[in-house]
């Protein structure tokens, strides 16, 4: 009874969420190594250098250290509050940026010292009611690799394990705020790559 009291009030938080008749759902989340930026997987081993032997002048006997940014991808879609009301196409919703913030799980959280810096950054995309949309990011910045704590990890075997936090936000096209989280592991190192 107490499991079925819980479940009903966080349901009913998420519908009292904001003024917008609709929810915004995240489906997925992914990311993909930046040298091999199409490949998505649902945890990321981020490479902090990437060693790379082509194109010119790069090669076996020059070889050029390269830092990449690691991109995410995240698949939105909606869902009305109340089931009974037909969507329409005022209940589409416009994402206009995204949050992330990297949380390690022994409780060193220290951005800068102990994980990268959070950023903000401008993406725009529709979702309309019905089918899902899938979304491109930054999930880590080339410049986060080339800032502390990740620039230490260039020239030794340790690695950091973190949690990013993507926070998307937007408005519905009556004007309401509407946003959606999504987790997703990170293990920064120097793998050879």
């Amino acid at each position: 009874m107490l499991a079925a009291a819980a479940a009903s009030v966080s349901c009913g938080d998420v519908i009292r969420q904001g003024r917008s008749p609709v929810v915004l759902v995240v489906n997925s989340i992914s990311a993909a190594n930046g040298n091999k930026p199409t490949t998505f997987f649902a945890a990321l081993d981020s490479d902090v250098i990437n060693i790379l032997t082509t194109p010119a002048p790069c090669s076996d006997s020059n070889p050029c250290p390269t830092v990449f940014n690691d991109p995410g991808q995240v698949s939105l879609s909606l869902v009305m509050k109340d089931i009974a009301v037909a969507p329409t196409t005022n209940n589409s919703v416009i994402i206009n940026r995204y949050r992330v913030v990297y949380t390690r799980t022994d409780g060193r959280n220290t951005p800068g010292v102990d994980v990268p810096y959070p950023f903000d950054g401008g993406v725009t995309a529709t979702i309309p009611p019905g089918p899902s949309v899938t979304l491109g990011f930054d999930l880590v910045r080339h410049a986060a690799k080339e800032e502390a704590p990740l620039v230490q990890l260039i020239n030794n075997t340790n690695i950091i394990n973190v949690i990013a936090t993507v926070t998307f936000y937007g408005t519905d096209l009556v004007g309401n705020d509407i946003q959606a989280s999504a987790q997703i592991s990170i293990t920064f190192g120097n793998f050879g790559g």
